[in-house]
């Protein structure tokens, strides 16, 4: 008769554990959903002029909250080992950025346009990537990349789109 006590007992708190396990991992456990990045400009393949700024626009939004975004660009080219390159006698660089602004901290979409991004006079010519990361105030983030071109004659940030 004990045993049939024990064994009946144990089983309603494991049936009690599970229905709380249950009810405790419903499909409301907040936020999940990353936000939504429209890139505007620059565009894909945009060709921009070395020494100029970069003409940024974009809208962002997100379900709840947003939190920050951060632009990163880097060189696409093959097989760089020393990120330097030597053109005649002037000594370039390979372009490098990244930035990350807060503030959409708190918003639900922003309409994002800024000329913050200025590429260096000795930046070496050629294909770069133009990565843009948004986050969320849940940890939810997203990302959009653009193939861009910096070349001496470019587009500068107020012309291109």
């Amino acid at each position: 008769m004990k045993t049939k006590i024990n064994i009946l007992y144990l089983s309603i708190i494991s049936l009690t554990a599970l229905f709380i396990s249950f009810t405790s991992c419903s499909n409301n456990d907040g936020d999940t959903t990353p936000p939504v990045i429209n890139l505007i400009a620059p565009a894909e393949g945009a060709n921009i002029k070395i020494g100029s700024d970069i003409h940024f626009d974009m809208e962002v939004s997100d379900n709840e909250m947003l939190k920050s975004y951060k632009v990163e660009i880097h060189e696409n080219m093959s097989n760089p080992h020393d990120h330097k390159s030597k053109t005649g006698e002037n000594e370039t660089e390979y372009f490098s950025y990244q930035n990350t602004w807060n503030d959409i901290n708190g918003l639900k979409s922003k309409k994002v346009h800024h000329h913050d991004i200025t590429i260096t006079e000795n930046a070496t010519p050629g294909a770069y990537h133009l990565v843009v990361y948004c986050v969320d105030t849940a940890g939810n983030e997203s990302h959009v990349a653009r193939n861009i071109i910096l070349s001496h004659d470019g587009e500068d940030g107020e012309h291109y789109h």
